[in-house]
């Protein structure tokens, strides 16, 4: 009796698929092959478009052709332009407003500066500059003006209008730093307004430690350490106001609120 049919082998014979499931396999196939397609040609149309970008956002089109420099006092515009790399007016894509902002940063009378890349042809440069507080001198006839930092400014042949500072090392060039001074500026650019005109001079005390000021009429100061500054700027202030002082007098303000003052060589409190 006849069990199944077999082929002369021995073998299954082959079943039939169902046509419906070959319509969805060719369907799917169908599919698959059109997102290839459409991907093939987003990926031709992006390379196209890319190489023809190029040389268009290079071209006077995209150029940084309207620079905005605010803040700049006394670091001339086109040195600013320079530096950050804005002076022949570069494609906006070429502006790397990180890079720029370091070299300003650098310029001597910079402290802070920001790059800001407005598209299509627009650059803004936003410069905060340092402010002097003391001079130092280092030469006959020349001066250089120092920062609350010890950052060396300018150096100029007139007669400075800031505190005088003496008895520091002699400063370097513009932009470097004259660290042995700190103490000293920390005072210097702490002074007040209430007597700030009268302060000529200051510099270490002789004994290393501490910072001491000249006054105008050969006034001079034992101020001591550079700490409690408006306690210590207090007193000087009130006994200036209101103590007959004579040239030669000597405030010693070292210890706050218990002001001492010398004068002709005989200490009242």
């Amino acid at each position: 009796m006849s069990v199944g049919t077999r082929s002369r082998r021995g073998s299954a014979a082959p079943v039939a698929i169902d046509p419906r499931i070959q319509e969805r396999r060719r369907a799917v196939d169908r599919r698959h092959s059109r997102k290839r397609r459409v991907l093939v040609g987003a990926l031709a149309a992006l390379t196209l478009l890319g190489a023809g970008a190029w040389p268009i956002l290079h071209s006077h089109f995209f150029a940084a052709e309207h620079i905005v420099v605010t803040g700049n006092v006394h670091t001339p515009t086109p040195t600013v332009l320079a530096v950050a790399g804005l002076a022949e007016h570069p494609p906006l894509i070429d502006v790397h407003a990180g890079a720029a902002e370091r070299a300003l940063d650098a310029l001597p009378w910079v402290a802070r500066a920001t790059v800001g890349v407005n598209w299509p042809t627009g650059v803004a440069v936003t410069v905060t500059e340092r402010r002097p507080v003391a001079a130092v001198q280092e030469g006959a006839n020349a001066w250089a003006e120092l920062d609350a930092t010890g950052r060396v400014l300018a150096t100029t042949t007139a007669a400075p209008t800031l505190v005088q500072l003496t008895g520091v090392p002699r400063p370097g060039a513009p932009g470097s730093t004259l660290g042995a001074a700190r103490a000293l500026l920390g005072v210097a650019a702490a002074l007040p307004v209430a007597f700030k005109a009268e302060v000529l001079r200051l510099a270490p005390a002789p004994t290393g430690h501490g910072v001491d000021l000249a006054l105008a009429g050969g006034i001079g100061v034992v101020f001591g350490a550079p700490s409690q500054l408006p306690a210590k700027f207090e007193d000087i202030a009130s006994l200036l106001a209101g103590a007959q002082l004579v040239p030669g007098a000597v405030i010693d303000v070292s210890v706050p609120d218990s002001p001492l003052v010398a004068n002709d060589g005989a200490a009242k409190g």
